[in-house]
């Protein structure tokens, strides 16, 4: 009768004499520790996501009364100012103080959907012990204990960039170094790795100014990031950035290359009044022909240094000699 069952597979599954019904027992098996391997890994995994959304939940109800508390304060604070000033006085000091009240309702609102968010995945864990949901709403719970992890750490980061133009956004300006056409290159994957980071993290930079070189590099980029708290993050990237190599012909001498980053705060509220004197800035340009013959044109150059906070403006361009 084994035999007889065996019939529908192939002959090469077929073994002679005695043991010939034992083939399908063993595939059985097998199939079975197959399942209970897949059942274990698929535990361990619920497990896991049960773990992580507790934590995110907990973290949570931690975190958010008090930060709703602080931000409705600042709230009150920023109303009760409003209506003992006198907004047609200083139109500047009132767009500042409009801004910070429309900055604490949207972090109210926010702070609002993240605790709604936060006990949506609680009440998911809890019909879980139950036993009554499917895992596509454990996938659900998860995906909203991530966002709320993301709003926690930017929230806690804003708080630590409490500088003048923290909030503000940047302008990012990265410059080759003088080692040629390897610091370009060096310099365009600099760029490569901010704009991947601030995509990442749902910003986006836009290239205002750039001069590429010959050698699929970049001589110098000027990037621009409007959104809030760039300035704080990006900030602690001014200053160069040397790159370490091996050297291409065996020696024991390394290369290093090198580009400069400079960042300054773009304020996205509008320009503020900020005096400068013309005693403290240095103002020069040059005019040079280029160096070819079959390069025809001359390039011109303009750079403003000021002298107190140390940052400098360059504006250079090619004309035609034709």
């Amino acid at each position: 009768m084994s035999v007889m069952r065996s019939a529908s597979f192939p002959p090469r599954w077929l073994a002679s004499g005695p043991g010939a019904p034992i083939a399908p027992s063993v595939r059985a098996c097998k199939s079975m520790e197959r399942s209970k391997s897949h059942k274990v890994y698929k535990q361990l995994g619920l497990y896991s996501l049960k773990k992580k959304i507790e934590d995110a939940v907990h973290r949570a109800e931690m975190m958010a009364p008090n930060a709703l508390e602080i931000e409705e304060a600042r709230r009150i604070k920023q109303e009760e100012v409003l209506r003992g000033h006198s907004l047609w006085d200083d139109l500047a000091k009132s767009d500042q103080h409009f801004t910070a009240l429309a900055d604490a309702i949207r972090l109210i609102n926010d702070l609002k959907d993240l605790r709604y968010k936060a006990e949506e995945a609680k009440l998911i864990m809890e019909l879980a012990e139950m036993d009554v949901i499917s895992h596509e709403l454990f996938k659900q719970a998860y995906k909203a204990t991530l966002d709320v992890n993301s709003f926690l750490e930017q929230y806690e980061l804003s708080k630590f960039l409490s500088g003048p133009y923290d909030s503000e956004g940047a302008c990012l300006t990265i410059k080759a170094g003088p080692e040629g056409i390897a610091s370009e290159v060096w310099a365009e994957k600099l760029l490569q790795m901010y704009t991947r980071w601030a995509k990442k993290h749902g910003w986006t930079g836009k290239i205002i100014e750039r001069y590429s070189s010959k050698g699929a590099g970049t001589r110098i980029v000027t990037v621009e990031f409007e959104s809030e708290y760039m300035y704080g993050y990006l900030s602690g990237e001014r200053g160069v950035h040397r790159k370490i190599c091996n050297s291409v012909d065996g020696s024991a001498v390394p290369r290093l290359y090198s580009a400069s980053v400079d960042v300054i705060p773009l304020f996205l509220g509008g320009s503020i009044n900020m005096p400068i004197d013309d005693n403290d800035l240095e103002i020069s340009f040059f005019s040079a022909h280029k160096q070819f013959p079959f390069e025809n044109g001359t390039e011109h150059a303009v750079s403003i240094h000021h002298i107190p906070s140390g940052v400098t403006a360059q504006s250079s361009g090619t004309s035609s000699s034709l």
